[in-house]
């Protein structure tokens, strides 16, 4: 089971070192070097510049290795499959704010256009 090492902050994270991450995925920790080096992973650092993995860094390793293992897809396979799933999920937070944007204005009640405040 790998570990974890928690940054203490408020929000109450998790995240996992490079080793913990190889031996839970059972990879070498030099192909989670090289999928970061390809973009398709970017895990944070700490000060002293180890690498940190969190739960949704975790989601898009599965994703990759789901797609180069079980679909036979290449690594600029995955990291065009990756990117795509960052820009939906990036216009998916978008539309949900402007959404709720919207609904907010709406509970305001009409306003009269060109009238002073």
């Amino acid at each position: 089971m790998a570990t974890r090492k928690s940054t203490g902050s408020a929000s109450g994270k998790a995240y996992y070192m490079i080793s913990a991450v190889a031996q839970k995925y059972n990879i070498h920790p030099q192909t989670l070097r090289l999928y970061e080096r390809r973009a398709c992973s970017s895990p944070s650092r700490t000060d002293g510049n180890t690498r940190l993995y969190s739960d949704e860094d975790l989601q898009r390793l599965e994703t990759i290795l789901s797609l180069t293992r079980d679909l036979g897809s290449t690594s600029p396979g995955s990291r065009s499959c990756s990117t795509c799933g960052r820009r939906w999920r990036t216009l998916q937070r978008e539309v949900n704010e402007f959404m709720a944007y919207v609904k907010g204005e709406l509970a305001r009640g009409p306003r009269r256009l060109g009238a002073s405040a």
